[in-house]
This record gives structure tokens, sequence and C-alpha cells, in this order.
């Protein structure tokens, strides 16, 4: 394990030395092809974070996000041979570095940007038919549960994570206001599509995550929002093709 560990950590860190005893083919120590081998590792994961983390990317530039790449990928190998997933550590990470302590909303655009991939990866799921929310009277639709598909994802945050994503990716987009922004991830079609949340949607969807009916979800909400409406989310829920089961 210890020539393993050595191995990495050479792999990952230009300024270490060849791990003694390596070879090439041609039975001789391995160390330009070693060199070689080690600059190619850096580079596909310094890409790996680029494309997965685009938002962050932009937001730093391409020389600084270089730069943490380097770091971050020393700090933290990979663990996986699958490189759409690299990068979970990411947005604890950046939220660490003093140096980027005056961009506090770094760490939630990565999650945001991590959680975007994600979605993008997550399973198929066929989604419930619209009409069959119509054909429930009032009383069994609020004791009803939903299913949700594996695409759908709900990130909140106390910086306007959406209204910054989207100034760095929409032409013409309004510059961010300060203030909290909720987000919820879905994947109609083929590309996930993030969407604000207004007050306590959230909370509301979080709620009927974990199991609780559209009554008593929507309760939460309301102690929370009193002004709280659920026709709002529940049509992002339906246009995204996030519910896949209703049940009570």
């Amino acid at each position: 394990m210890s020539r393993e560990r050595d191995f990495t950590s050479a792999i990952l860190d230009a300024r270490l030395p060849v791990p003694s005893g390596l070879q090439d083919g041609h039975s001789q120590p391995a160390g330009r092809r070693f060199s070689v081998y080690r600059n190619n590792v850096a580079v596909s994961l310094t890409q790996a974070l680029h494309q997965g983390f685009p938002t962050v990317a932009r937001l730093l530039g391409p020389d600084n996000m270089d730069g943490l790449a380097g770091q971050f990928l020393r700090a933290h190998p990979p663990t996986s041979p699958v490189l759409t997933h690299y990068g979970d550590a990411f947005p604890a990470y950046l939220e660490r570095l003093p140096q980027l302590a005056h961009l506090g909303y770094l760490g939630d655009m990565a999650r945001l940007d991590c959680a975007l991939r994600r979605s993008y990866h997550a399973a198929d799921a066929p989604p419930i038919d619209a009409q069959l929310l119509a054909t429930l009277s009032p009383e069994a639709l609020l004791a009803s549960r939903f299913r949700f598909a594996p695409a759908l994802c709900v990130l909140r945050s106390r910086w306007p994570i959406h209204s910054i994503w989207r100034y760095n990716t929409q032409e013409g987009a309004p510059k961010p206001a300060a203030g909290p922004e909720d987000v919820l991830i879905t994947r109609p079609d083929y590309d996930p599509v993030p969407e604000r949340l207004p007050p306590g949607a959230a909370l509301w969807i979080e709620a009927l995550q974990s199991g609780d009916t559209l009554a008593t979800a929507t309760e939460t909400a309301c102690a929370a929002v009193p002004d709280f409406d659920l026709s709002a989310p529940l049509a992002l829920l339906i246009e995204g093709r996030a519910l896949t089961d209703i049940s009570r």
C-alpha cells in the first residue's frame, strides 16, 4: 500500500521524485516517460474540473481555475475511474481557501454546477400523466404523496446563485441582486434546467421528498412563509417532468 500511495502522490505532484524501482519498457528508470504520464493525468483532471464546474471556471478565469485545479487534485485524488463524477469535494474545498473568502458565493456556485452534472447523468424515469392530477378531488390531492425523478435536485443558498448562474451563462441576463435564492433542477428532456423557486417552495418540495402528504408539506411551507402558494412550484414539477408516481 505504501508503494501505491507513493505512486499516486508522485503522479499528482510534479514536485515529488519518480518512485524508486519504476522502469520503462526498456528496463530503464522511468524518468521522462513518467513525467509525460504525470502531465497527462494532471491535464485530464484539470479538464474534468473545467468541464464539471463551468460556472466556477468562468467566474475565476481559466488561469485561476488551472491553479486551483492543480492544488485540488493533489489534495483530493480521484476515487473513481469515471471522471464525470470527479470533484464532489470541490465546493467545500473552495470555501476553505482564505484567498477566496471574498467570494463567499463560490462554494454554492460549485454545488449548483455539481448538481447540474449529477442531474444530467441521473437515471431516466417516466413522469406521471399530468391529467391524472386533474381527475383527483381536492381532498384526494391533498392526501396524496409523490415520488420524484432521480434527476430532480433542490438547492438552498444564502446567495443569489440562480441569478449569478444566469448572468454568466445567458446573454443579456440582468446583473444579480444581493439576497438568498433557492433553485430547482429538473430534466424535462435531455439537459437539466435550473429554475429559481419562490419563497417556501424549497421547503415544500423537501417535505414532499421526505414522504409528507401534499397537505402536510403545504402546512410546513405556510408556517415559514404565510403567503406560500403551491401552484407555481407544482407547475414547475409538472413541466420539468419531475413527478414519477402519486399515491395515498
